[in-house]
C-alpha cells in the first residue's frame, strides 16, 4: 500500500515528536495459527494481565486425572512440567531470556514446582514487581528494539527508526511494549503511536510504564515458551 505513497520523513532533533508520523501497516503474511507472533520490540529474547483482561496469553486449561490425555511435546503443560524438572541453571537460563533480571530469574526458578501454568505466570508477574531500581535498569538496558517485519515498506522503516532513536534520546533505553493481543497487520502503527505518547513523560514516569510493560512482556515470553514446550535450545538461550 505505500509503493506510491508520497509519504517523506524529515530528519531533525530526536525529541521533535511531530516528525514520527502515524503509519497503518497490513502484512500479506498472516500469522500461523496457534502460534504467537513476536513482537516488535525485543523479539530476540523473546508481561500483569488483569483477570479476563483480551491481551491475556491463551493458555489450555490444565489436564488433570486419567481420563485426559497426555500432554503434547508442544503444550504449555508439558513445557511446565519440563520447566519444573530443569536444573536451577537451565531454569534460570530460560526465564533470562525472558526478562535480562538475574534476580527476577532466581527468584521464579527458585519456587518451583508450579502446580499450574497460571500458578507460574503469577509467580512470575509477583517477582516482577518486586525490582529494585538497579534490576529494572539492567533489565531496560538489555532490551533492543526490534526492526519491522522484513516486508514493511520502506517509508515504514524509515518512520520506525526516527521514532525509536528518538525514544533512546530522551530516556537512554529501548522502547518497550508488550503487543500481546494486537493484530499483526496493527502492530508497527501501535508501536508509533505509542513512542508518540509516551516521549512527553517525564523520566520518572516513563519508568514506571515501562516497567509495567516489561512485566508484560517477560510474562508473554514466558508463555510462549512454555507453549513450545521447552526444547532444549530455549534453555540454552
Amino acid at each position: 500500500m505505500f509503493r506510491n505513497s508520497p509519504f517523506r520523513v524529515k530528519f531533525a532533533h530526536p525529541s521533535d515528536t511531530s516528525l514520527i508520523p502515524s503509519i497503518t501497516l497490513r502484512h500479506a503474511h498472516p500469522a500461523r495459527p496457534g502460534v504467537p507472533e513476536p513482537t516488535l520490540t525485543s523479539d530476540t529474547h523473546a508481561p500483569c494481565r488483569n483477570p479476563g483482561s483480551t491481551d491475556t496469553p491463551a493458555i489450555p486449561a490444565q489436564h488433570q486425572g486419567p481420563t485426559h490425555s497426555p500432554p503434547s511435546a508442544t503444550s504449555p503443560l508439558h513445557g511446565l512440567t519440563r520447566f519444573n524438572a530443569a536444573s536451577s541453571a537451565e531454569a534460570e537460563a530460560l526465564l533470562l531470556s525472558c526478562c535480562r533480571s538475574r534476580r527476577w530469574a532466581e527468584r521464579v526458578a527458585a519456587h518451583r514446582p508450579y502446580p499450574t501454568v497460571d500458578a507460574l505466570l503469577a509467580a512470575a508477574d509477583e517477582a516482577g514487581y518486586d525490582l529494585s531500581r538497579a534490576d529494572l535498569d539492567g533489565a531496560l538496558a538489555a532490551e533492543s528494539s526490534a526492526p519491522p517485519h522484513p516486508d514493511a515498506p520502506p517509508a515504514a522503516r524509515t518512520a520506525l527508526r526516527a521514532a525509536h532513536a528518538a525514544y533512546e534520546s530522551s530516556f537512554g533505553h529501548a522502547f518497550v511494549i508488550s503487543l500481546e493481543g494486537v493484530r499483526p497487520g496493527e502492530r508497527l502503527d501501535q508501536v508509533l503511536a505509542g513512542i508518540r505518547s509516551r516521549l512527553g513523560n517525564e523520566p520518572e514516569e516513563e519508568r514506571v510504564i515501562a516497567a509495567d510493560e516489561l512485566r508484560r512482556l517477560a510474562r508473554a515470553r514466558l508463555a510462549f515458551r512454555l507453549s513450545e514446550g521447552l526444547t532444549l535450545r530455549h534453555s540454552e538461550a
